[in-house]
């Protein structure tokens, strides 16, 4: 997903979206998932040459990504997906981002609290955390330099930090985050409701719609297991005054103002998949080092003096 936070932010992605053949571009890659320029352009039925133009806009913008695939024929570059939505924030202020908020990355190894079942483990990007399947290795003290985790069925809980200074409120809490579903092996249709939670309080679910293994991670490393989830999509989960959204859709009432959060109060976050739920199709969160987008559990938090 790509978050664009004003009108201002998305201008490149604007223009490079007002092209009919670069829209195109974007469908076919979209049902192949990436593609070597000579097979873009054959499908599109354009020259290489006239090809070339309108892909590194697209990748300018940061639509697509292009990658260099090495072969027995040299040297090829290959065309990949590098987004599956694009969020427009059109009504958001002007003011400075940095005013009245803070941001914060936790690793994904960071967690505080565990319940996991299998199938299950942890990764850095160099090497295995213990023996895969063992939810005992979640307690390992080297869990806190994981970059992978995945498990059939249980919650993994994070301490968000709370920086909020003397006499502030919390207004909106940002949380972006790589995630997929857990199958055995791979499997792109593999739905899990994963639900989220926020000091106990059930903040709403998503569904999953997969676990992804079709191409190798962006950023995966090249030792990585090619049957194993390689990447995930990243997604946004916003808790306003209004409620509580993936990616701008509404999944619940729960607003700031009923969490009532101030600066001595604890920040817990969960991520679950366990019965009750319809598809209990676990999940993998992917940190940085791993998937397609190289970033940790991303936590901005914009407040304001209690009234």
């Amino acid at each position: 997903m790509l978050y664009i936070k004003n009108l201002d932010d998305g201008a490149a992605i604007f223009k490079a979206l007002g092209s009919e053949l670069r829209i195109r571009i974007i469908k076919t890659l979209l049902e192949n998932r990436e593609m070597n320029m000579g097979e873009l352009a054959s499908a599109l039925g354009i020259t290489n040459g006239a090809l070339t133009s309108h892909v590194r806009k697209l990748e300018e913008s940061g639509i697509v990504t292009i990658l260099s695939e090495y072969s027995g024929h040299g040297n090829q570059k290959v065309c990949r997906m590098n987004i599956d939505k694009i969020l427009i924030d059109v009504a958001a202020k002007n003011a400075d981002p940095d005013i009245d908020s803070y941001t914060i990355d936790i690793p994904i190894g960071n967690y505080s609290n565990y319940m996991v079942f299998p199938t299950c483990g942890l990764s850095t990007a160099k090497n295995l955390i213990g023996t895969v399947d063992d939810p005992r290795y979640f307690a390992h003290p080297s869990h806190v330099d994981a970059q992978i985790l995945w498990f059939a069925k249980g919650h993994i809980d994070y301490l968000i930090p709370n920086m909020l200074p003397a006499g502030q409120r919390v207004d909106r809490i940002t949380i972006s985050f790589e995630i997929s579903s857990e199958a055995p092996g791979v499997n792109s249709h593999w739905p899990s409701d994963i639900t989220f939670f926020l000091n106990g309080v059930r903040l709403g679910m998503w569904t999953s719609p997969g676990d992804f293994g079709d191409v190798h991670g962006m950023f995966t490393p090249s030792w990585w297991f090619p049957n194993w989830n390689q990447y995930g999509l990243l997604k946004m989960l916003v808790i306003d005054r209004q409620g509580t959204f993936i990616d701008g859709l509404k999944i619940s009432d729960v607003t700031t103002s009923r969490l009532a959060l101030g600066a001595q109060d604890e920040l817990r976050f969960r991520f679950q998949v366990q019965e009750p739920a319809k598809n209990v199709g676990g999940l993998t969160l992917f940190g940085r080092g791993f998937g397609n987008y190289n970033q940790d559990i991303r936590v901005r938090v914009n407040y304001s003096p209690v009234e």
